[in-house]
């Protein structure tokens, strides 16, 4: 494939570069995320274009007539069709991986209580390692119950059971005969290799809940609130700053990661952005055509992004 330019520099028309950088989140909804040429040629384009990253949600199936409440729509479901494609998160981001250089890989959100730490702790270590450290994990708790009950999971343990799977994939990641006990998940002096590039991956805690707020706080190098703005995104905010202080953390070591629109950022919206003390801005796209999308990067580079 060849490669793609393009040509950027326009943040200097707007009179000061901000210190936020922009995510992309793929349009899940136009079906594309599975089509190995377009997600390759979006890829491409965002990091030749200086988006800092790209990021991918999780959903390991969606069971058909679910009665959960989707926690971010007035009505209740998914804006995605039950039968959208779906890749899988860790495996859609190797790919993206191998045919990238510079472009940073997150998870919006990783399911965190659908998976075993251990297992999880060394394809993210893998991912991490072969993509020379680029690697955000974006983790919550999951909204979709009988998602959760199709693993076998208990949703009214799904935040505990979070909880245990953080603090045991670090251990994983930083020992060398790595032990753990808890309620859920329990080993002794095993070894897990490779380390991440780093001896440890960003986790960053994502939701829309206080629990989410406060477990950022209390455990997560990002918090990621999913839609949440003004009085209820500020009292979420102060709630993870209370939970670091509590556990003697210091709240401004704590990236803050927002969400939007691509096709309406402005620079009111991103001076809003910056005054909450963002660092991201995960833009979610809608745009099916590759070459309407790439044009739509090219467009979004030249105006925000030197």
């Amino acid at each position: 494939m060849a490669p793609f330019y393009c040509a950027g520099g326009g943040r200097a028309n707007r009179g000061t570069i901000p210190a936020v950088k922009f995510g992309l989140l793929p349009p899940y909804r136009a079906g594309v995320t599975a089509d190995p040429q377009w997600i390759t040629t979006f890829a491409l384009a965002a990091e030749a274009c200086g988006f800092e990253s790209m990021y991918v949600a999780e959903h390991v199936v969606v069971p058909a007539g679910y009665t959960s409440r989707y926690p971010y729509s007035d009505t209740g479901r998914m804006t995605l069709p039950d039968d959208v494609d779906l890749p899988d998160p860790l495996d859609l981001l190797a790919f993206v991986a191998g045919a990238t250089t510079t472009l940073g890989l997150g998870t919006g959100l990783l399911v965190l209580p659908e998976h075993h730490p251990v297992q999880l702790a060394k394809r993210l270590a893998t991912l991490d390692r072969l993509s020379n450290g680029r690697l955000v994990v974006g983790v919550g708790v999951g909204w979709l119950r009988e998602e959760l009950e199709a693993m076998d999971v208990d949703p009214s343990t799904r935040g505990a059971r979070s909880d245990e799977a953080i603090d045991a994939m670090r251990v994983l990641w930083r020992d060398d005969e790595a032990t753990f006990h808890g309620q859920f998940f329990d080993f002794e002096r095993v070894c897990s290799f490779p380390k991440p590039r780093h001896r440890t991956i960003p986790i960053h805690v994502g939701g829309h809940s206080e629990a989410a707020a406060r477990r950022a706080g209390r455990v997560g190098d990002g918090f990621h609130p999913l839609g949440l703005a003004g009085d209820r995104l500020e009292e979420r905010l102060g709630q993870m700053r209370a939970a670091a202080a509590a556990a003697g953390r210091e709240a401004a070591d704590i990236e803050l990661t927002l969400g939007g629109l691509l096709d309406q950022l402005d620079d009111q919206r991103l001076a809003t952005v910056e005054e909450h003390g963002a660092i991201r801005l995960v833009l979610s796209t809608r745009e099916p055509d590759i070459t309407k999308a790439t044009e739509q990067l090219r467009r979004f580079a030249e105006r925000f992004i030197q």
